[in-house]
């Protein structure tokens, strides 16, 4: 039997939430949308809302758990794309860019340079607005990550 292909959401400060439920429904997908607390979610028999509690890390530590081959993971959380990584998962960031074991390594660098750099007072302000070419990137981006699992088996076709 065909493993299925299913999408982890980590909700909490997803911005293309909208986007990945639009995809999971047109290829009829199983997703969890996870997060700290409720969240809406499409009624739709496929997505489901996962509430984890405010624990640290336990959305993290739900989603990695649960990440393996033929799972697709959307978050910005570079820890937690590390891990799903290593356990096999495609990891896609809300921007659409794809995660790889080979560009993990460097992410996680900048990640903690930029870390000492605001701890100095040296960085300071958050991300960009979201764009709609982002979203665009990401909608391609998730659509190219179900089609190469279909490919590798996993699925329906």
């Amino acid at each position: 039997m065909e493993q299925e292909i299913e999408i982890l959401i980590d909700a909490d400060a997803c911005p293309v939430k909208a986007e990945a439920y639009r995809v999971a429904e047109r290829y009829g997908l199983a997703m969890q949308v996870v997060a700290n607390a409720w969240i809406a979610v499409p009624k739709h028999p496929k997505i489901h809302r996962v509430v984890v509690g405010s624990g640290f890390d336990a959305v993290d530590d739900w989603i990695a758990q649960r990440a393996r081959a033929g799972t697709i993971v959307v978050t910005s959380d570079l820890p937690l794309a590390d891990r799903c990584l290593k356990a096999g998962a495609e990891v896609i960031a809300p921007d659409g860019r794809r995660m790889t074991m080979s560009s993990i390594g460097a992410a996680l660098a900048t990640r903690a340079l930029m870390q000492d750099l605001r701890a100095l007072g040296e960085v300071s302000g958050g991300p960009k607005p979201f764009s709609p070419r982002q979203r665009s990137t990401f909608l391609s981006a998730l659509d190219e990550a179900v089609n190469r699992l279909k490919r590798e088996g996993f699925g329906s076709g």
